[in-house]
């Protein structure tokens, strides 16, 4: 159910506290009107049943020893009474008058203890038995409720009933029938009054209490507003209100101070949190950060690879909770937890056969143990990182001494070409041997400095024209170009893409060249044919290109050579495709990965990070949802 508003709070509440103040003194109006009323109908017939009882006394004390009725027989004594009263004129005048000035009075009676009518008002009913109605007291005397239901509900009569005794022996009893009309015809309408006058009360009240409510709330109003901005970081730009010296204007004054406050903290706060989720969302190590009673509070992305649990799983929950006493992993840091000893990076060999480095540091603060963090680190990655620094260092190495190189040879070619011509124009007449000759030392020269330039453009600094497209698209571009060399060695290329966007800002020209490199080499490595299968996918904020072929392999003696310059295994290669694709990568913050099993081919992998999710790209044509096979 939500939660009602401050205003419709204090509009129920005013009109509860009216509404209970209306009801309140209209039960008490209701009630006394409704009393008085019943009262007054009550002693009337009451009245009227002991002018009845007066009249009747005679007749039922009059001595009947002188007659002939048995005085021990109840029944002719009362038949002996009952004649004395109906030949009674008085009595009998007396209950005419009764119904003809007494509009209340429906009926009299003089019944027996029986139930036997002796005297009525009707001679009709006289000698049969009346049913016994509501005495009317019951009512008079009754709660208000059962008197409203009076007034409001079916016409009823009632009776007012007064004993009969002759010689102290009950003989029976007076009934006054008492009718509701003149009663009802009398209070229904100033009850009616009342109640409409009760009604248009709380109506009316309900209205006033909305608009005091408004005018009550409207500060509040204005203070939310207030902090509705402070939130939004907008209290600069908000105008500030006019100073007052009432409660608003001083919780004003401190909604200001403590925005100012805010503000500055929130700026601070939102400093370190962007640094923070910056610096766990790349960190390839999983970090996890446990609290004083070792409770964990904080959880990098990548530990759910080495966990093998989502983050939601790990939050808040004890090392127990999430570490398995059945795994290497598991039973290396629970003793360490318990016995609060720190690991140092150890080398632990996982049940799948990976191995990772853990760190477990306690963090004390004046002397006092406040916390733990532990590390999580992919042993294969970082002895991977360090093959690849090393290659990079050899490359950079290689390309400073081929840079030097290349320019002290460069100016002894040119001299050679210079005074080669000068010899051509010197020998006029040359016999064909020593033109064939001087034809070849040309050759040779050009093919050299074509050489040379080869090492001059790899180690000069490359300008990158970066442009925004969907790598889609760029491998489709490579499938096609690589189509005519598939077709001649018999090799199918299989196109696998991605169904989502790959949008990267690169040089395209470059990563095209790069890829379309290695996939000429996986190409060339099936000389007898086969399948070479190109597929693009996103890996969390990576791109990545995968080239396998099912060629022989990368033999494991000259796996660490393979992106060495000018080293080649293929007869007429230049050792450059390799080293050229690897170098365009790491100009791109991407990496180049292989993997290769002898005799089942070798896998290439191309990792470049993605553009932010909300840039659009050019998208490529529509692809084939399963692979595009190409003769």
């Amino acid at each position: 159910m939500p939660a009602l508003r401050l205003k419709t709070k204090l509009v129920f509440a005013i009109t509860g506290m009216v509404l209970a103040i209306v009801v309140t003194l209209a039960t008490l109006y209701f009630s006394e009107v409704l009393r008085i009323g019943m009262q007054q109908t009550l002693l009337n017939g009451e009245e009227i049943a002991h002018n009845i009882l007066d009249v009747a006394r005679e007749p039922l004390e009059k001595d009947l020893s002188a007659t002939k009725v048995d005085l021990n027989d109840p029944r002719q004594i009362e038949d002996a009474v009952t004649e004395i009263l109906q030949s009674d004129p008085g009595l009998n005048d007396l209950l005419e008058s009764f119904l003809s000035y007494s509009p209340n009075i429906r009926d009299v009676a003089i019944v027996s203890v029986s139930g036997r009518a002796l005297v009525h008002s009707s001679p009709s009913l006289i000698g049969q038995t009346l049913k016994r109605r509501e005495e009317f007291s019951t009512i008079a005397n009754g709660s208000i409720w059962k008197q409203f239901k009076v007034i409001y509900g079916p016409l009823e009569t009632y009776d007012v009933v007064l004993p009969l005794a002759r010689n102290d022996v009950p003989f029976g009893e007076i009934r006054v029938g008492v009718a509701m009309v003149l009663l009802k015809n009398t209070l229904r309408p100033v009850l009616t009054h009342a109640l409409i006058f009760a009604g248009v009360s709380i109506l009316v009240c309900l209205v006033l209490a909305a608009g005091l409510s408004n005018f009550a709330l409207r500060p509040l109003e204005a203070i939310s507003r207030r902090l509705d901005l402070i939130s939004a970081g907008q209290v600069e730009t908000a105008e500030a209100p006019k100073p007052r010296l009432d409660e608003y204007g001083a919780v004003t004054t401190k909604i200001d101070r403590l925005g100012r406050q805010m503000r500055d903290v929130k700026e601070v706060f939102s400093a370190l949190k962007e640094n923070l989720d910056q610096m766990m969302a790349n960190l390839q190590d999983g970090v996890m950060l446990f609290t004083s009673d070792l409770r964990v509070v904080l959880v990098s992305a990548s530990a759910e690879r080495f966990v093998g649990k989502p983050r939601g799983e790990m939050l808040g929950n004890h090392p127990t909770e999430i570490f398995s006493e059945d795994s290497r992993l598991g039973r290396a840091l629970l003793a360490a937890f318990e016995k609060r000893v720190p690991l140092e990076q150890e080398d632990i060999e996982l049940e799948n056969g990976r191995r990772i480095q853990i760190a477990l540091d306690f963090i004390e603060e004046r002397g006092e143990r406040i916390g733990a963090l532990l590390t999580l680190r992919d042993a294969e990655s970082v002895h991977r990182i360090e093959d690849e620094i090393e290659l990079s260092r050899r490359l950079s190495a290689i390309g400073r001494l081929t840079s030097g190189v290349a320019h002290e040879v460069k100016n002894p070619i040119n001299a050679i070409v210079v005074h080669l011509e000068v010899m051509r124009q010197k020998l006029q007449q040359m016999d064909p041997d020593t033109r064939r000759h001087m034809d070849v030392i040309s050759s040779e020269i050009r093919r050299l400095d074509r050489v040379l330039q080869t090492l001059v453009d790899f180690t000069r600094p490359v300008e990158l024209r970066l442009t925004e497209m969907d790598l889609r698209k760029l491998v489709d571009e490579v499938a096609l170009l690589a189509s005519p060399e598939a077709e001649r060695h018999n090799v199918h290329i299989h196109r696998e893409t991605s169904s989502e966007p790959l949008p990267v800002r690169i040089d395209a020209d470059l990563v095209k060249q790069a890829v379309l490199n290695i996939v000429i080499n996986g190409v060339q490595a099936m000389p007898e044919g086969g399948n070479l299968h190109i597929s693009t996918q996103r890996n969390s904020e990576l791109a990545t290109i995968e080239v396998r072929d099912e060629g022989p392999g990368i033999p494991a003696e000259i796996r660490d050579k393979i992106y060495n310059l000018y080293f080649t295994t293929k007869k007429g290669g230049s050792g450059i495709g390799l080293a050229m694709a690897y170098r365009v990568v790491q100009l791109h913050n991407g990496a180049l990965e292989f993997d290769s099993v002898e005799g089942q081919g070798a896998t290439f992998t191309f990792r470049i990070p993605l553009m932010e999710s909300n840039t659009t790209v050019e998208q490529p044509a529509a692809a084939p949802a399963d692979s595009v096979k190409m003769a």
